[in-house]
């Protein structure tokens, strides 16, 4: 029997140096798509699946997003001196009770294995989930909860997978692939970031990862890999040659990269147009810039 995933990290050091001049004093997990920033996106998402305790490995300049998950007590009593009910219902979305998050500060930006290892002591000898708030994915059932379900009867090591073109594997970790029976895949091998012509296929590795307690071993003696960074992908990798235990889950939804300004863009119209109140005016927005002559 696996045991219950109830952690889960969030590596929100970076700098979000693609996002200046706003991320010069706004950390880009703040930035909102609609009316909710991305990492409000990734705690529901968590929520979702069972966590209940939430893990930020962060750096100096994001006091911000330390504030966001604290309590206002100005703002609630100002809504509810003026009977704001549904707005202290989407508040009380953005508290986390004291002991259900923690921080922990990564001194040195050497990449999302140092970035998971530097959270270790908190996760101890238990299995763990790693959740990237770049990637936003819009899922009737969310991205997290899939793989937990599916995680119940595998056990072991499991990340979200997706198809990227040929031409991209360069920018993500991919899968080299035993077995599929869908959604599920058996991996024997794990690349970072491959050339096109050195990709073994086009299954790449998103930012969802449930992970075993020996990736953190394994992570006490993994060198720097590609780009100089210590790789998460090296480390579970390793969990293969050691256990053969490590599977890739086609997830069920729209991911959406917000690490990058398209991304991010695009986004923000699919989340508008998702809301009611919001559709019809965005809708013939976007209708009569695209009718217009440029």
């Amino acid at each position: 029997m696996t045991k219950e995933v109830t952690k889960a990290i969030f590596p929100v050091a970076g700098m979000g140096t693609r996002f200046l001049p706003a991320t010069k004093s706004v950390p880009k997990e703040i930035m909102t798509l609609v009316d909710r920033p991305l990492i409000q996106y990734a705690i529901d998402e968590a929520r979702a699946a069972g966590i209940k305790e939430f893990i930020f490995v962060t750096s100096r300049g994001k006091g911000a997003l330390e504030d966001y998950f604290d309590h206002a007590p100005q703002l609630e009593q100002e809504l509810k001196k003026k009977n704001k009910n549904k707005l202290l219902e989407v508040l009380e979305t953005t508290n986390m009770e004291s002991g259900a998050i923690a921080y922990i500060r990564q001194h040195k930006a050497l990449g999302l294995g140092h970035a998971v290892w530097c959270a270790r002591r908190l996760i101890a000898d238990e299995p763990f989930a790693v959740i990237l708030p770049d990637d936003v994915i819009a899922a009737e059932k969310p991205c997290l909860q899939q793989m937990v379900e599916a995680y119940a009867e595998t056990g072991g090591n499991m990340v979200a997978a997706m198809e990227v073109a040929p031409e991209q594997t360069s920018s993500y970790g991919v899968l080299d692939i035993c077995e599929e029976t869908d959604p599920l895949v058996k991996v024997q091998g794990m690349i970072e970031k491959p050339d096109a012509e050195d990709a073994p296929s086009n299954l790449a590795v998103i930012g969802r990862y449930i992970l075993s307690p020996s990736v953190l071993e394994n992570l006490n003696h993994i060198q720097s890999g590609s780009g100089g960074e210590i790789q998460l992908t090296d480390a579970i990798a390793r969990d293969i040659e050691l256990a053969d235990n490590v599977y890739g889950y086609r997830f069920r939804g729209q991911r959406f990269d917000c690490g990058s300004k398209s991304g991010f863009l695009q986004a923000t119209v699919a989340f508008g147009l998702a809301r009611p109140e919001l559709r019809d005016d965005l809708m013939g927005y976007l209708q009569s810039v695209t009718q217009t002559d440029v």
